[in-house]
Order: structure tokens, then sequence, then C-alpha cells
């Protein structure tokens, strides 16, 4: 056993913190917090936009600035959370959202909420990996950490759609700006719980000094990477400034590697991603965000331009997909964590999603809810559900106390640059599709009403056409998951891990073997 090892396991407490489970209420409330942010944001936009004055070509940077600052930042706020210490990192990240809340929500002109949003993005970098990271540290046991990531994992997973009800009702019967004030109570509340009940566990901060040349090339190759797809979305993939910002975060990301793997104290050590477990979860998890992100935007224009739903009605339209995902998750993935092994609860939990999907490239302009968008969305959100459960356990179990800050963090990354490619990826993919429908088929209508029904059909054909590469990239998912991922049940083979017990004992502490 290696000597970072041995000391964890000596620094470990006697037993599980008594208020583990409260502590989970304020962890999963800081989380739904930021998740919804996600999406709630994107139903008041319109609404904004206006009463702010923003030009049509500037709306995007209401988005763009939060998705920068939290996508490249990160893995600095992952490594903070490890220097800090994970509860101080969640106080300050739930205290600085809020904040940066009530000035997005008292914005006076597009110049304050850019930076309101860019604000959000900061210390939600510093929020979200200290909440996964404090999990990983508090909830040990097999069977309990199953539960606790199940409710953590169906939260990550139907959030962005809660966000979606909650923004229709704020927006439709009160005003865009509570869609940001509605962050400060939640903020508040979990602050101060988190305050009170947590207890970090102790000897397991990384007290390194920080790897600057780290932390400036990382933030500038995700912001270039999340900032190219962005781009690619609005202005094509063959505009110049696309291309030079993904040869930009392709020669930082690559000086970031160099750089890992020679410092004494990375910012990022290599063992967290290199372990092939969790290199399979990140990557896995990321390809299938990629899937999901471009659907909630094809569903929600779907729902509201073709079918005419008004915001409300389209949030509660998501609702079986949440239901499906709190299922999977809280049910299906925490009760056979701790009887199979991940792979087989993951890769088929995607192909599930992947079925879900195909059920959803039947769309047409009058298709039904209940015969296709019902049982679709339902598959997806177990299907999800159920793999993205074990798959937030995966990720952080069997690494070193120290680590667990940079690992969590790594799981927030792959999902914020999987929603960035997803989104212009398959939003581009649909665009042409349509366009090309269009061209073909609107020679034959003589009439406007003709025309724009030929408009709907493009639209509907474009979302279809996408969808079938959703249904692809799942497959691929589930392949990367039954492929790579090779770990036993937790109550069986340990992840990556060993530990001097006798047969039957539970795992104290999770510990890496170098």
């Amino acid at each position: 056993m290696s000597e970072t090892a041995s000391t964890a396991v000596k620094a470990a407490p006697s037993g599980p913190d008594a208020n583990r489970w409260k502590a989970l209420v304020f962890i999963a409330l800081a989380q739904l917090m930021v998740v919804l942010d996600a999406t709630i944001v994107n139903i008041a936009l319109p609404s904004a936009q206006q009463d702010l004055g923003i030009s049509d070509g500037n709306r995007q940077w209401v988005v763009t600035a939060y998705a920068l600052a939290f996508g490249g930042l990160l893995l600095f706020g992952g490594r903070i959370a490890d220097l800090w210490g994970r509860k101080r990192a969640f106080v300050l990240g739930l205290g600085g959202f809020a904040l940066a809340s009530a000035l997005g929500g008292a914005a006076t002109n597009e110049a304050m909420m850019y930076g309101a949003r860019a604000l959000q993005g900061v210390f939600g970098a510093l929020l979200a990996p200290a909440a996964l990271s404090l999990l990983a540290v508090m909830f040990t046991d097999g069977k309990e950490r199953a539960k606790a990531f199940g409710i953590y994992g169906a939260i990550a997973g139907g959030g962005g759609a809660v966000g979606l009800i909650l923004g229709g009702f704020l927006t439709e019967y009160l005003d865009w700006r509570w869609t940001f004030f509605v962050n400060i109570p939640f903020a508040v509340i979990a602050a101060a719980g988190a305050y009170l009940v947590v207890r970090e566990p102790a000897g397991g901060r990384n007290r390194s000094p920080l790897d600057i040349p780290g932390v400036v090339l990382s933030t500038l190759g995700l912001v270039a990477l999340v900032y190219g797809f962005t781009r690619a979305e609005s202005e094509g993939w063959g505009d110049s400034v696309t291309v030079g910002m993904f040869v930009a975060s392709a020669v930082l990301l690559a000086a970031f590697v160099a750089v890992e793997a020679r410092v004494a104290a990375p910012l990022l050590p290599l063992r967290v991603i290199t372990e092939r477990n969790r290199g399979g979860v990140y990557l896995s998890l990321g390809m299938a965000i990629i899937a999901m992100f471009g659907l909630f935007l094809f569903l929600t224009y779907y729902l509201q331009v073709v079918k005419g739903y008004s915001p409300v009605r389209t949030g509660f339209a998501f609702l079986p997909m949440v239901t499906g995902m709190i299922v999977g998750s809280t049910q299906i993935g925490t009760r056979l964590m701790t009887r199979v092994a991940p792979r087989l609860l993951m890769g088929p939990g995607f192909l599930v999603a992947a079925l879900g999907m195909f059920f959803l490239t039947r769309l047409e302009i009058d298709t039904s809810y209940a015969g296709v968008l019902l049982p679709g969305m339902l598959l997806l959100g177990l299907g999800m559900g159920t793999a993205f459960m074990p798959a937030m356990s995966l990720a952080t179990l069997g690494v070193e106390p120290r680590d667990s800050g940079v690992a969590s963090a790594m799981v927030n990354t792959s999902q914020q640059v999987g929603g960035a490619i997803g989104t212009a990826l398959l939003n581009t993919i649909a665009a042409s599709a349509t366009t090309a429908y269009v061209a073909d088929h609107i020679g034959g209508a003589t009439s406007r009403s003709q025309q724009q029904l030929v408009q709907l059909q493009g639209q509907v054909q474009g979302y279809t056409s996408a969808i079938w590469f959703a249904v692809g990239i799942l497959v691929a998912a589930a392949a990367v998951a039954l492929t790579l991922i090779n770990a036993g049940r937790p109550g069986g083979t340990a992840v990556a891990a060993s530990s001097e017990r006798t047969v039957g004992e539970e795992q104290a502490v999770p510990v890496v073997m170098h």
C-alpha cells in the first residue's frame, strides 16, 4: 500500500458522520439550484432581452458568459475545494452565487446582466465540485453511498427539466427577474444548513502549492473549447474565429497535460483521469450529455413553436423525463448498484435512453404527445437516471481524499463540455437538415399557408435528423461504458483500490494503489 493511502486510512474517522443524511439534504439543494439555473434562464431570456434592450446578436452572451466562466474554472474550483476544504468552498460558493443572482435579477442594462451571469459561473465552478466531493468523502459505506448518489444523480439529471417548469411559472405569472431571485432562498438555506451540519472528515485536504501554470493553461484551454462550440452554433464551423478557438484549445490543453506530467503538485493529477474506470465514466458521461442537451433544446422548440405550447405547459410536458430519471436513479440504480457491476447499469441504461431517443425520431407536426413523446421521454429518463447514478459514484470512488475535489470537477467538466458540444453539434445538424428540406419542398408551396407548413415540416425534419445522431451517440456511450469500465460492484471488488481488511468488512475509506 502506498504511503499516501496508508495515511488516508489512519486519518479516517472511527465511524460515519451522524449528520451525513442531514448534510445530503443541503448538498442536494445546492446542486438543484445550480442545475435549475442552467435551464431556468433560457425560459426567461426573451422577456429579459426585451426589457434590457439586448440585441438578437448579443443575447447569446447571457448564456455564454455563464458557460465560459463555469466550464473554464471548474478544475480550478475543484482544486480550491481540496486546498481550502470542501465545506468552506461549498459555503463560499453558495454565498457568491446568491450575490451574483441578486445582481442578475436587479440588472438595468446588458453589461450588468453579462457580468452577473459570469459571476454566477465563477461561484458555480467553486460550488459544484465542492458539493460532489463532500458526498464522496462523507459516504463511504457501499449501500449508503448508493442511496446518496442515487438522490444526487436524480437531481443532476432531472433538475434541468424542473428548471423549465419553474422558469415557465415565474416568467409567465411573476417576472423574468424572479428566475434569478429564486436562487437566493435556495442558497441561504443550503449555506446555513451546511454550516451547521456538514462535518468534513479530517486529513483529506491537499495543501500542496497551487499549480499556477496549470490553472492558467486549463482555464484558457477550456474557455477556448467551450467558446469554440458556442460560436460554431451561431457563426458556423468554418468561421475563422471558431477554427482559431479550437486550434488554441488543442494547443493549450496539450500544454496543460505536458505541464501536469512534470510538476510536483499538479492541478489535475493525471492519475485521476488515467485510471481506467474513471476515464470511462468521464468519456461515456460526456457523450451522453451531448445527446441530452441537444434534445432539451429541440423538444423545447418543438413544443412551443410547432405545437404552440405555453412555457408552463412545455415545462410540464417534460415531467415524464423527470419522473423517469428519479425512478431510474433512486430505485433501479440505488437497489442494483451494490449487487451488479457499474458497467451493467451504465451500459444498459444508455441503451434504454437510446431507445427513448429512437421513439422521438418519429416526431411529425401532428405527433401525439401520449403516443410518442411521453413513452420516449419516460424511457430516456429511466435510462439516463439508471446510468447517471453509478457514474457519479464511480467517478469519485477509489480516489484519494486529497484528489476528491478535482475528480469531482472532472465530472462537472465532462458534463459542461458535453453540453456545449451537444448544443452546437446537434443544432448545426438540425439547421442543415431544415435548410435542405425547405429548399427541396418550398417550390411546390403556392400559398403563404403552404409555405409556413413547409417551414414547420422542415424544422421537424431538422429535429429528427439531429435526434438520430443523438441515438448513435448514446449507443456509443453504452459501448464505451461496457468496454472501458471493469470495476466490480462496490460491495465486492473495490474500484482501483485495495485495503487491508477481512472478507465481509466494509471499506472504511477509498484508497488508491500507486
